[in-house]
């Protein structure tokens, strides 16, 4: 991991997960890369929960491992423990998860960063940007160093600006014993980049030894779990469990008695906290009806006793935080390694950004992560490849990589932070995406790996092995569209058995399948011409065949929105000169500046009147400039 001090093609600033996804994804497209961190040793540090994936999440995984990025298979290398959430419900709904071996999965993502060609690293702090014109040439370190590189990419994390509180404690750090990044906060700003400040937290760290789980829950792993990579051949067999517990009353009197001493409650952070994973303070004060609240037990690895408390995320004082924890039934003894906290951190407003990811101010400058606006890794490993993908296209000279909302669900997410901003750490949701039916976990590899193929990112042999089991998929479901099972079979009785009734004619195994309470598994027997796939191929077959038709309506809804984004807004148009529209929505297509209608149409405020004068516009000046094209010149 040796530094090439010549100019580089790209610097990417950070080694948490967007940085590490920004700087593989670049420098596999055979661009020369440069990863600035402040420590090689906490390159892949999972700064909070040991876990990756999770509904809504899991998807984001899924994709990124399908496009050829990294998360999916370090993942897969290093989890202790497997599940799918949402596995009772629609396929559109369930997402995969697993607990992380946090020590394994850094060290993992180390080994590849070292063997990775095209990519160097340093240990520096980087405290300024150099601009030239009205783009970015490199940046300055706190040595005094200045790095050339043709393009950059942010992905500080907690780092930008970062304060620490724990009780009326506040220390300036990205985490726990690492400095902020102060001096890059105030050269964005100068460079006309308005910063904002947004809050997360963890909780206190606990050790096992001191643990009566007997009190507690067990959940183990999936019996037959799913990997995240579709390139992963097996997984881990040493699996751990979680455990479970709840809140008591107790512990919310001590919560509610301290309230004064909470930053979050005393006044201290002003910022913006995370809605959909709220303090244990949040939950006491916002929830106040309830008289328990869920705590997980997740062990942080095979070689360590410690384990992450999910659900009681605090900054409150470290003696108050230990009343708490021995509060909870099964915590009685436990012994707190060290306490949680609460974060503040600096924030880009996202709609300073293109769907590439390149900032609107400064041309070949890259934001990805937390400096966005979001929170978890998934989020920011999705970013991060995008804008390594987009920065090498820029050295390249090669058009953005843009993923649209009916494509992923990274098509989603950056389509959110860009199109609408957020006044929140934003978090992925199944329910954000209105494609879901289509856009689903298990057909990630189908729907992007030609992508991470053509980018330069999927070898050959992986994307044949992925068309290979879809022209398999396809086949089954041409049979059983096309064949026929008669009357007075064995299968009739397992109908009645499943409560449906028996054939009474020539049926098709479709229409078979399409029965409620009748699975796939279930008809095999009774025709040799179906296969024994793995257990997510059935389930793709299945739902393909169940969910027809409701499929069908949403790749028609799918098709008349692909039109609006078809319609694209060329970067010079004059909103000004547009008399048919209002003030406002000038000034808002001026500020967000769309490039296609589809984008117009999702901004905040557009009206539908809008829209339509915008599309005749566009389509009247299309027509006005082919006619001018092909008139005869004098």
């Amino acid at each position: 991991m040796s530094v090439n001090r010549r100019q580089f093609d790209c610097l990417v600033i950070g080694g948490g997960h967007a940085g590490l996804e920004a700087a593989l994804a670049a420098s596999r497209m055979g661009v020369k890369t440069l990863m600035a961190t402040l420590s090689m040793e906490t390159i892949g540090q999972m700064s909070c929960n040991p876990a990756i994936g999770g509904v809504g999440k899991g998807q984001l995984v899924k994709e990124i491992d399908a496009l050829g990025g990294e998360m999916g298979l370090a993942a897969d290398a290093t989890g202790i423990q497997f599940r799918q959430l949402n596995a009772s419900k629609g396929q559109a709904v369930r997402s995969s998860r697993c607990q992380s071996d946090r020590k394994r999965y850094k060290l993992y993502m180390q080994r590849v960063v070292a063997a990775q060609k095209n990519l160097s690293v340093t240990a520096q702090q980087v405290t300024q940007l150099l601009i030239e014109g009205h783009g970015v040439v490199g940046v300055r370190t706190a040595s005094g160093e200045d790095i050339r590189a043709r393009t950059v990419v942010i992905t500080t994390g907690t780092f930008l600006r970062g304060r620490i509180h724990v009780g009326e404690s506040i220390t300036p750090g990205g985490r726990v014993g690492e400095p902020a990044a102060y001096s890059l906060a105030d050269s964005l700003e100068s460079l006309g980049l308005p910063l904002l400040s947004f809050k997360t937290g963890t909780p206190p760290r606990l050790d096992g030894r001191t643990i009566d789980f007997s009190r507690m829950a067990r959940q183990d792993s999936d019996e037959h779990p799913i990997p995240f990579s579709f390139r992963t051949k097996q997984l881990p067999t040493e699996l751990l469990p979680c455990w479970i517990t709840r809140t008591s009353r107790e512990t919310h009197d001590i919560i509610r008695s301290s309230l004064h001493l909470s930053p979050m409650y005393s006044g201290r952070i002003q910022s913006t906290g995370v809605r959909y994973c709220p303090s244990i303070e949040d939950k006491i004060v916002k929830f106040s009806d309830k008289g328990s609240h869920h705590v997980f037990l997740e062990p942080e690895g095979l070689d360590t006793d410690e384990y992450y408390p999910n659900g009681i995320s605090t900054g409150l004082p470290a003696e108050v935080q230990l009343r708490m924890v021995h509060s909870i039934a099964g915590l009685e003894e436990a012994v707190m390694v060290r306490p949680g906290y609460s974060i503040e951190h600096g924030v880009v407003p996202p709609t300073e950004l293109r769907l590439s990811l390149e900032t609107k101010k400064i041309g070949k400058l890259f934001l990805a992560g937390q400096i966005n606006g979001t929170t978890g890794y998934e989020e920011a490993a999705a970013q991060g490849l995008i804008a390594g993908i987009n920065a090498a296209r820029r050295v390249k000279g090669e058009g953005p990589f843009v993923l649209g909302r009916h494509e992923a669900y990274i098509g989603v997410l950056i389509d959110d932070l860009v199109t609408k901003g957020t006044e929140e750490p934003y978090r992925m949701f199944t329910s954000r995406v209105e494609h879901r039916l289509i856009v689903r976990e298990d057909n990630a590899d189908r729907r992007l790996c030609r992508y991470g193929n053509e980018l330069g990112l999927l070898s050959d042999d992986d994307y044949r092995s992925v068309n290979r089991k879809y022209d398999a998929i396809e086949r089954e479901l041409t049979h059983l569209r096309t064949t026929r099972v008669a009357p007075g079979t064995p299968l009739d009785d397992e109908l009645v058995k499943a409560g449906s009734a028996p054939l009474r004619q020539s049926t098709l195994l479709s229409d078979v399948l399409k029965r409620p309470g009748v699975s796939y598994q279930m008809i095999a027997p009774y025709d040799g011409d179906l296969k024994n796939f793995p257990r997510e191929v059935i389930g793709q077959v299945e739902y393909e065949i169940k969910y027809e038709g409701y499929i069908e309506r949403q790749s028609r809804i799918v098709d008349r929105f692909r039109n609006l984004e078809n319609i694209k807004i060329p970067a010079d148009l004059d909103y000004d000169a547009l008399s048919g529209l209002s003030r406002e929505v000038r000034e808002k297509l001026k500020r967000f500046a769309p490039v296609s209608l589809g984008q117009a149409n999702r901004i905040s405020g557009m009206t539908p009147a809008a829209v339509s004068f915008l599309m005749v516009y566009l389509r009247k000046r299309s027509l006005e400039k082919t006619r001018a094209a092909t008139e005869p010149k004098d």
